[in-house]
């Protein structure tokens, strides 16, 4: 017989509002931690991306945080980026019923993140650098922040964010449970639970190298100038697609070449304003575009579903690289294709890299007749695209505003916070209901994007999800299917240097 969440000790309110989802078991790394973690004590997990580490440390969070004061949550999880922590919030919003959950990050403006914290917020879901600021603006104190989650804390120390969380968690209670996942427990990661962790509970799931041979893995070798035109014909034959560029500028300009192409592509890295990232992601996860075209740092801790294809267009920097990009694809028993393009100097780099990760595939000419085999997948439609607003504003408002500021009103640059849910009752104080459909709308549900043409670069002001023509970010394309196979010949044609 499967455990089920109430054998784990889960409130019967979130439970309801699990199954309302469609989430009825929980997965491994689930039921390995959550009874700890709702025991009060710390644990130490390792999980491989996407398999659950959200509700396994969202879950107690929620059904034991106390009620926050003003500037003073009970409750902190610290993420490496937005998009992830974005992703948490929106995640514990879903069955948080009258337990308040906020978001704050950087890219945004600090005035709606200032009113979230000044009307107090049980849970806060934070980035390092932007929590950082408030703390020293005044905005937010963690003398009672008695529960801390260090999610993808191995990202973080890849990322150099280990000196700030340490400086951060040196502020919270002195008494609090301490709850850590990642990928790899060694290392910087090994060093913070040695000293901030205290007889840690210690559960493993996964292999420590994530597995990826469950996908097809080919290597082309292919001219510099070529391959904007090979990916779009890989594309058009395996979609979903995330395609991984060295650089913010390749990326802007490789979006563009594939909408230029016919395809619809969505640009995501650093470069952007966070309602262009977070408008990016949604058109990519919402199936409104055909590919996502992302940076190495933007991508990590972006958890999507479905993705059919994953094409390196520059090389990955290392195998952990490799592995972490390639793992993107064939997720959750799915089939998938991973396509390396390689120029006659980078060969040697990835016969190193495979040797590393376990494969050895030949360095062939491009076949994209064989994708469909690779990866085989249902004829697929476009979803329409979203309205479009008049300005680029809004940020990641959205939700009540009953307690939290999120929501609302747009922002010329940045945009709005967001946060949780209306108030609740102190833990060990007097009871608080737990609504269970509570507030599931997302942290990033108020979105626009800007308007105009994409000329340049791609790092304009104007590079964003535009729907104007040359969009990097899902644009106006008039159609709702892939193109057509009889034209291949003239997309690459129009994609050759030179072309316009």
């Amino acid at each position: 017989m499967s455990t089920t969440f109430a054998d784990l000790g889960v409130p019967q309110d979130i439970c309801d509002a699990l199954h309302r989802r469609g989430i009825t078991e929980p997965f491994e790394i689930q039921a390995a931690t959550i009874a700890d973690a709702l025991d009060g004590r710390d644990v130490c997990g390792r999980a491989p991306t996407g398999s659950g580490k959200t509700l396994a440390f969202g879950i107690p969070l929620v059904a034991s945080v106390g009620q926050a004061g003003p500037r003073r949550p009970r409750a902190l999880i610290l993420a490496p980026t937005r998009e992830l922590a974005d992703q948490i919030n929106t995640e514990l919003r879903s069955f948080s019923g009258n337990v308040t959950v906020g978001v704050v990050y950087g890219g945004v403006g600090y005035g709606p993140q200032k009113k979230l914290l000044q009307n107090g917020v049980d849970i806060l879901v934070a980035c390092p650098g932007r929590l950082e600021d408030l703390i020293e603006q005044g905005e937010v104190k963690l003398d009672e922040v008695d529960q801390v989650v260090l999610d993808e804390a191995d990202r973080m120390a890849d990322m150099g964010f280990m000196p700030a969380v340490k400086r951060i968690l040196n502020q919270t209670a002195d008494a609090r449970q301490t709850v850590l996942f990642s990928a790899t427990l060694d290392g910087d990661v090994a060093k913070l639970t040695k000293h901030y962790q205290t007889n840690p509970v210690r559960h493993e799931v996964g292999e420590e190298t994530p597995d990826i041979t469950s996908a097809s893995h080919v290597f082309w070798k292919v001219r510099k100038e070529d391959r904007a035109a090979v990916t779009a014909e890989a594309i058009d034959a395996v979609w979903p697609a995330i395609i991984f560029c060295r650089t913010r500028h390749g990326s802007d300009r490789l979006a563009k070449q594939l909408e230029r192409g016919g395809l619809r592509a969505a640009a995501i890295h650093g470069g952007r304003s966070q309602n262009q990232r977070t408008r990016a992601l949604e058109d990519f996860t919402k199936g409104r575009v055909h590919a996502l075209v992302a940076t190495d740092v933007a991508a990590r801790g972006i958890h999507v579903d479905g993705v059919a294809l994953v094409v390196h267009y520059d090389p990955p920097e290392d195998h952990k690289t490799y592995v972490h990009r390639s793992g993107r694809t064939a997720r959750a028993g799915e089939g998938g294709v991973v396509v390396s393009l390689l120029q006659s100097d980078q060969t040697k780099d990835a016969a190193k890299v495979q040797r590393q990760v376990g494969l050895n595939e030949p360095v062939t000419e491009p076949d994209v007749s064989s994708m469909a085999r690779l990866s085989p997948t249902p004829e697929r439609t476009l979803a329409p695209p979203a309205p479009r607003p008049q300005s680029d504003d809004g940020g990641n408002g959205g939700g009540n505003r009953n307690r939290n500021g999120g929501g609302g009103r747009g922002r010329s640059k940045g945009g709005r916070g967001s946060g949780g849910r209306s108030g609740g009752g102190k833990s060990g104080g007097r009871s608080r209901t737990r609504s269970g459909s509570g507030n599931s709308s997302s942290a990033s549900s108020n979105l626009s994007s800007g308007s105009g043409s994409n000329s340049g670069s791609g790092n304009s002001s104007n590079s964003g999800n535009s729907s104007g023509n040359d969009s990097s970010g899902g644009g106006s394309s008039s159609k709702s299917t892939s193109p057509s196979r009889q034209n291949r010949r003239k997309r690459r044609a129009h994609l050759q240097p030179g072309s316009s």
